[in-house]
């Protein structure tokens, strides 16, 4: 099998037009660190000053790049999940002519993803703010989207004798079951050491039920 080796970095930033270098960097070098402060102590724990402090810098330098906690809240929620649009869009280009062999290898990516602390610690939070704020529920429903599309691709590769609703039902079931491994498995969590064994096992399930599926 081809090495389909990819890691998803833990922010990604757009490309800006214009503006100052030093200001860029200075809003990532800050939506770094409460990226920071999310992993290890939670939201709650992510207020204005905490982020100011942990920056480097007056609370009042903190709010001329981000006014509220809202808006730095929506900006990191961005560049975390254009980090993981941006590893999709790198596989789906990919040439592989097996789509057996790239199902098992976006699988993995995912499995292996949820091992880290960032994923594992960051995500369930998301899943939490999106009961109650619209636009976290909007980014993380579009990523969610993004990330089943090239699945549904390689399903219908392997499967076009199956409707497209069939196919999304396949989708669903193996990214849901994917995601739901997470408070199990993931980083510092009771089975996270049999991660490994567990993702082979995941991958060659998915693989047999894509094939096997009967409506």
């Amino acid at each position: 099998m081809k090495n389909y080796a990819v890691q998803v970095a833990d922010l990604a930033f757009p490309m800006r037009q214009g503006g100052y270098a030093k200001g860029n960097e200075t809003r990532e070098a800050i939506l770094r660190c409460a990226l920071g402060i999310l992993v290890e102590e939670g939201y709650r724990a992510m207020s204005m000053r905490r982020v100011a402090t942990a920056s480097g810098m007056k609370f009042g330098n903190l709010t001329y790049y981000f006014p509220t906690r809202e808006d730095l809240v929506r900006e990191l929620l961005e560049a975390v999940i254009t980090a993981y649009e941006r590893v999709f869009d790198e596989l789906s280009e990919r040439v592989e002519p097996d789509p057996r062999r790239r199902l098992a290898a976006y699988c993995s990516l995912i499995l292996q993803d949820i091992r880290t602390k960032k994923t594992t610690r960051v995500f369930p939070e998301l899943w939490a703010l999106s009961s109650h704020d619209p636009f976290v529920l909007s980014r993380v429903q579009d990523l969610y989207r993004r990330a089943q599309v090239p699945l549904v691709g390689i399903v219908a590769e392997m499967r076009p004798d199956l409707s497209e609703p069939q196919r999304e039902a396949l989708v669903l079931f193996i990214s849901f079951s994917m995601e739901g491994t997470t408070p199990f498995a993931g980083f510092g969590k009771p089975y996270e050491p049999r991660m490994p064994e567990l993702e082979k096992v995941a991958v060659h399930a998915f693989l047999t039920l894509v094939e096997t599926y009967r409506p």
